[in-house]
């Protein structure tokens, strides 16, 4: 099977990107919706930047690509911590923590 090559093009607003330091990720049957917010300290308030909605198998991709990025970085940089602890089985200070949409 031949690859087919795609040109990825970014706008000037899109090429800064947005900061995010949270992820809200509901689903549904048919979707998986992945929200990014900012949630600055001390704030209750918590201000979605961005939302991604994906079907389950493209979700999945995603999922895989993280890993295997997740496995080329942590060979470069070393193990990623949260909390100080390793992150399998250590829990998150924010719900990261999926759910019917």
């Amino acid at each position: 099977m031949e690859e087919k090559k795609i040109n990825i093009r970014l706008t000037p607003e899109v090429t800064d990107g947005v900061y995010a330091n949270l992820a809200i990720i509901a689903h549904s049957p048919s979707e998986f919706i992945i929200d990014f917010a900012s949630l600055m300290p001390g704030s209750k308030d918590a201000n979605v930047k961005s939302r991604v909605v994906l079907t389950p198998e493209n979700a999945k991709k995603l999922l895989f690509a993280l890993q295997d990025n997740f496995a080329k970085y942590e060979q470069q940089f070393g193990t990623v911590k949260i909390n100080g602890a390793p992150a399998p089985g250590s829990t998150y200070p924010v719900s990261f923590g999926g759910g019917e949409a």
